[in-house]
């Protein structure tokens, strides 16, 4: 053969080669998807999706085809586009069910903007899954910004957001500092807030973020509020906190450790340190020894800042220890809400004596609780009747406690409404827990901003800045009822003065224990003012 014709097979035997080599290549990068725009990303399905797509979790099937056909309802009128951003994916039964719950809350919450405000725009929601704590923020932010600068999808706020973590902090910087406004609806960490100044001018960190959540500090200081108000200056507390890095932990402790004791010194602070969020790891052990020492100790008050599955494990040692005739109360934070769900019928008995006397009792500052509205006007009422000899007038009526009812009263219509639509959303919406409540409250302050923000006709749909504008606006005469009190903002985009419920877990006598509402607990020591004017003076 000659030379150039081996030359020449040579030359396209290697290119043959190559073009089969690069084929095989693309093809291997392909991304794995889980459906369209989902991808599965180290074996979670990560992206954003509003087409009722489950991201793997049946238990969220039925509301996130809900969400689903709401989104076709009003395809076809004016609407903008809000993001979900929630964990979506869990091998634990009591995470899959807590996000059902948060999906729930969106969904009615959907429902009340789209139908309550009557004029466009609209809600088209999303669910958007960043994975397990927020590992994979960062490919769900870059598709939350590209729709916020599609002019299809209109992206003009994001939600959710239930935990305090370093990512979920990105994300919101992140999001923040491109014009997204965001409204964290359940995130209590200190970290992920705009600071307010006493002249009302805030310096803002995180420009367009809004918070209806109390913040630990101020759900910390309501505590200790509510309980000096019972009589209970002589606490002997000590605190117990996890040392794992983690925000929510951290600006917890921190927050506890503010509070001025008024009665003796207790012991000094003990700490843990857990693997994650979600696993026990060690800290079995470490609490026997913790409980062991605090037995020793003249404290009947524990301040536990850690999250609920290491919480409800001290719980369990700590009444284990068995003191003789001590009683304990642990005081937490919001993320024990969902510590009843956890609870299974031995662990209540744990918690009880012998004579059935409760060994440990359980109490945090829930962001919200069902029967705190009826039970405060009861309150109320009992105290004016007391006091006058006829009925109150209804502007004399609580502002406070009687907008809030009707919000709730507004919620479980919606709820009603839906079953009567027969509309499947999982389960019946368990309000015990307070997580549809707050993403409701969530949605519907959106709402607000969104027809406060909208200008040039029904057509006209707002920017970003314009409705991250509108946060320090909801105030006074356009506070927004929530289910869990009172949203008004301040010029940082914080819940002023937001109460807290002070529920308790009570391991009862026998059987499963009850979630029980105390009363409620207010950050500056007193109720909301007048139409909620927040006063000059607010640091």
């Amino acid at each position: 053969m000659p030379r150039w014709k081996k030359f020449l097979y040579t030359l396209l035997t290697v290119g043959a080669l190559t073009v089969g080599a690069w084929l095989i290549w693309s093809i291997a990068r392909e991304p794995d998807t889980c459906t369209d725009g989902i991808e599965r990303i180290d074996g979670e399905c990560i992206g954003v999706n509003g087409d009722g797509y489950d991201f793997g979790t049946p238990e969220i099937g039925d509301v996130a085809r809900a969400i689903a056909r709401e989104n076709e309802r009003i395809e076809d009128q004016p609407y903008v586009t809000v993001a979900v951003m929630l964990p979506l994916q869990s091998d634990k039964a009591a995470l899959r069910r807590q996000m059902r719950s948060d999906l729930q809350g969106a969904y009615l919450g959907q429902r009340q903007a789209n139908e309550g405000e009557g004029e466009p725009p609209k809600i088209r929601l999303v669910l958007a899954n960043p994975g397990r704590n927020y590992g994979q923020q960062k490919e769900v932010v870059d598709s939350l910004l590209r729709m916020a600068d599609s002019p299809e999808d209109r992206l003009r706020a994001v939600t959710g957001f239930n935990l305090s973590l370093d990512a979920t902090e990105e994300a919101v910087d992140r999001l923040t500092d491109h014009d997204v406004p965001v409204l964290a609806s359940r995130i209590s960490g200190d970290g992920i807030a705009n600071k307010d100044a006493a002249d009302g001018m805030a310096k803002l960190k995180f420009p367009g973020l809004a918070r209806i959540i109390p913040t630990n500090h101020d759900a910390a200081q309501a505590l200790a509020n509510f309980n000096g108000e019972r009589g209970r200056e002589n606490l002997k507390t000590v605190l117990v906190y996890d040392k794992r890095p983690d925000s929510y932990t951290e600006s917890l402790a921190e927050a506890f450790s503010e509070i001025e004791e008024k009665g003796p010194a207790g012991p000094a602070a003990m700490s843990f340190e857990s693997p994650a969020i979600d696993e026990p790891g060690s800290t079995g052990n470490q609490f026997t020894q913790i409980a062991n020492n605090i037995c020793d100790s003249e404290a009947d008050t524990v301040y536990f800042a850690g999250r609920t599955l290491h919480l409800r494990i001290f719980a369990l040692k700590l009444a284990q220890v068995g003191c003789k005739d001590r009683h304990y109360t642990i005081v937490s934070g919001s993320d024990a809400a969902s510590l009843r769900q956890a609870m299974s019928e031995e662990d209540w008995a744990q918690l009880r004596g012998e004579d059935g006397k409760a060994k440990v009792t359980v109490q945090y500052a829930a962001p919200a609780h069902p029967d705190a509205w009826d039970a405060e006007l009861a309150g109320w009422n009992r105290k004016w009747d007391a006091d006058h000899d006829r009925a109150p007038r209804p502007q004399e009526l609580p502002q406070y406690l009687t907008e809030p009812k009707t919000a709730l009263d507004n919620l479980k219509k919606r709820i009603e409404t839906t079953r009567s639509e027969e509309t499947k959303l999982g389960s019946v919406p368990n309000l015990e827990d307070s997580r549809t409540m707050l993403v409701y409250d969530g949605l519907v302050t959106i709402g607000k901003a969104l027809h406060q923000a909208q200008s040039g006709g029904a057509e006209a749909v707002p920017g970003l800045e314009d409705v991250g504008r509108q946060w320090a606006l909801l105030q006074s005469r356009h506070r927004v009822q929530g289910t869990s009190g009172l949203i008004c903002l301040t010029s940082g985009g914080n819940a002023y003065d937001k109460p807290v419920a002070v529920v308790e877990l009570d391991p009862g006598r026998e059987g499963h224990g009850k979630l029980r509402f105390v009363g409620l607990g207010w950050p500056t020591g007193r109720e909301q003012p007048k139409n909620c004017v927040i006063p000059s003076s607010t640091p």
